[in-house]
């Protein structure tokens, strides 16, 4: 099963935000003994997002949605979700009350007391209008929920607010509740060594020669230039099932040897 990461928000691609949740979802994963396969950035057009999400939808994958489901103009998330699969948008009822239990909560703080009726309490109903059968994710941090849906293939899709503070707890739960059957089921290792004065062309034939010899290992290799402070390098590894990670990184020590490569392991 592939877990796979979508960003949305035009605040994103413009600059005015900086994504935060590439990096948390990647660590979230990592502490589950779990990857993340594929992540994608979006912005608030409601085209491409409704295409992009029944693509995903269509994959099977385990997919976290950041950015989009609240109720202003600019967040089109919820719509495309629904477009995507093809059904209604509607309020769902435990959402309802609880954004009604916020804006009690709100104005109880406020030493006021609240008009569930009034149009901007409406308004913050829209929050829990969901793609009709979807399910609710809860938010530690003010209760205004998110929701998931299933894929034709039996994929699931996470949808949480932009905000870290929400969003990142919400994920955990989701992943928490629902997948800890993966969670540590394949090992997962990795080697790397920096190695100094060689082209990358030179030392291609070997990374394909690895991975033809150890069909669970994934090399990589990754080029730094010369600085005023440092050598060019390239950053040269294998990754994935232990026993042949490890055999094959020491396949690739004893070949960049034979080759007179100067080497460090990091």
């Amino acid at each position: 099963m592939a877990f796979g990461l979508i960003i949305i928000g035009d605040e994103i691609l413009s600059g005015r935000r900086v994504d935060q949740h590439f990096a948390k979802v990647v660590q979230l994963l990592g502490e589950r003994g779990l990857l993340l396969s594929w992540a994608e950035y979006l912005g608030d057009d409601p085209e491409r997002i409704t295409a992009t999400l029944r693509r995903t939808l269509a994959s099977g994958d385990v997919v976290f949605s950041c950015g989009g489901i609240g109720a202003t103009p600019d967040d089109r998330t919820r719509q495309c979700a629904a477009a995507a699969l093809g059904v209604p948008l509607v309020l769902h009822p435990q959402a309802k009350q609880l954004i009604q239990e916020r804006i009690t909560d709100m104005a109880r703080e406020a030493g006021k007391t609240a008009e569930l009726d009034a149009p901007e309490n409406l308004q913050r109903l829209k929050m829990g209008e969901f793609p009709e059968g979807a399910q609710l994710i809860p938010n530690p941090y003010n209760k205004i929920p998110g929701f998931s849906i299933q894929g034709p293939k039996m994929g699931a899709h996470y949808f949480v607010p932009g905000f870290p503070v929400m969003a990142w707890p919400m994920i955990e739960w989701a992943l928490d509740t629902y997948y800890t059957s993966l969670f540590h089921k394949a090992a997962h290792v990795e080697y790397a060594l920096l190695a100094f004065g060689a082209m990358e062309s030179a030392l291609t034939p070997l990374m394909e020669e690895i991975e033809t010899r150890y069909p669970s290992v994934k090399v990589f290799s990754l080029p730094s230039v010369a600085t005023a402070e440092s050598r060019a390098f390239i950053e040269l590894g294998v990754k994935g099932e232990p026993e042949q990670a490890a055999s094959a990184f020491s396949f690739l020590q004893a070949e960049l040897d034979r080759m007179n490569v100067e080497y460090r392991q990091t």
